[in-house]
């Protein structure tokens, strides 16, 4: 019985982190419908094509730990959403604004990934499980310092 409520407590972990990359690939979809400015367009496109990759990687080991994949965004994630949405029709987005906000999403998500790497009741007997949390996490810091530079950069010239 102990076994079952462990596999269960695996999946609902790697279900929490296919729902904060949906919740990814739906806010910088969002954003690149309310954006100013093109340059970022490419840079969109290539962290929701993480986050979809992200998806089918974790999907895996939920059908392999006998589980179903998560197919709707997180609670959280709606907020988030309906708060970007709320904000894309009263303020006038500039790019400063917009990089806060995709910084603020970048937190949120190593935030979640952190949750499950540093759960003590998670022990992934398979170690390439481990592994691919643990790159994801990389892939989503290194987007994080990206977005956070580019920030900064939009500061300064402000």
């Amino acid at each position: 019985m102990e076994t079952l409520r462990h596999a269960e407590h695996q999946i609902s972990a790697l279900n929490d982190l296919i729902r904060i990359n949906n919740d990814r690939i739906t806010g910088y979809k969002k954003r690149m419908d309310i954006m100013l400015d093109n340059d970022l367009e490419d840079l969109f496109f290539q962290f929701i094509y993480q986050s979809k990759q992200n998806v089918d990687e974790l999907t895996k080991y939920i059908y392999l730990l006998g589980g179903k994949p998560a197919d709707r965004k997180s609670l959280s994630g709606k907020f988030y959403h309906a708060w970007m949405d709320f904000t894309s029709t009263v303020v006038e987005q500039c790019r400063q604004t917009l990089l806060d906000y995709c910084e603020y999403s970048e937190d949120v998500a190593k935030s979640a990934y952190n949750k499950v790497l540093n759960d003590k009741e998670l022990l992934w007997e398979d170690k390439k499980v481990n592994h691919l949390l643990n790159r994801q996490l990389a892939d989503l810091k290194m987007s994080h310092k990206l977005i956070k530079t580019l920030r900064d950069e939009s500061a300064a010239a402000a």
